[in-house]
């Protein structure tokens, strides 16, 4: 009898410690669920207080990145490369021109038109006027190599062929050279990368044309 008291005790004691273990292990769905809650709250809060950076939220490289040294390269050589544009032009209505000179002509032209259109669109992101304020500056600035009027009626009343030929580029080497001399000043000084770019293909571009120039005058016949 005794016996089976005891078994009944000790059977009674295990299944309330089985118990016991059972209900610490468990975990609280209530308590989880606000835990889950509370981390998914704090990573919103995390979110929306710390904004991230949006290519699409920053303003493009040639609004973004310039100063005024930039505004003022393509204000001036707006009015630079239109002169150079126009000498072409005009020499390009003549008869007789040499063929190599009316070739660098015609390259001249199709070269600096488009980029005057990219002059313009920059200065359009940059919410700046085509032309200086200042007057004085309007028309090239000192040392730009810009033609007279004077000299472009000179071209324009030049006689046909070698004559016209030698004018023109006498006048366009000069024309180069301040051309030259203000995209130097433009990579030196600019901040704008497509400024910069434009200024260095410029002054690439105007070195090597020079060098044509300069061997197309010892070509021409003497007198013209």
């Amino acid at each position: 009898m005794k016996r089976s008291t005891t078994l009944s005790t000790l059977a009674l004691a295990s299944a309330l410690a089985l118990a016991g273990c059972g209900s610490a292990g468990e975990e609280d769905p209530a308590a989880d669920s606000g835990t889950s809650a509370e981390a998914t709250a704090s990573a919103a809060t995390g979110t929306a207080g710390t904004p991230s950076a949006s290519p699409s939220a920053s303003p493009s490289g040639s609004a973004a990145e310039h100063n005024d040294a930039d505004v003022m390269f393509a204000q001036m050589m707006l009015p630079h490369h239109e002169q150079a544009v126009q000498m072409s032009e005009i020499l390009l209505g003549k008869d007789l021109v040499p063929e190599d000179v009316r070739d660098l002509a015609e390259r001249v032209r199709d070269t600096q038109a488009p980029e005057m259109e990219q002059m313009r669109a920059m200065l359009a992101a940059w919410d700046a006027p085509t032309t200086p304020e200042d007057p004085a500056t309007a028309h090239g600035g000192h040392g730009s190599g810009m033609v007279d009027d004077q000299g472009m009626n000179r071209l324009r009343e030049a006689e046909e062929g070698p004559a016209a030929a030698r004018l023109y580029l006498e006048q366009m080497t000069q024309h180069h050279e301040g051309a030259i001399e203000m995209a130097r000043d433009q990579v030196q000084d600019g901040s704008n990368p497509q400024a910069v770019e434009l200024a260095q293909e410029i002054v690439r571009a105007q070195e090597t044309e020079i060098a044509e120039m300069e061997r197309m005058l010892q070509e021409l016949p003497e007198g013209s």
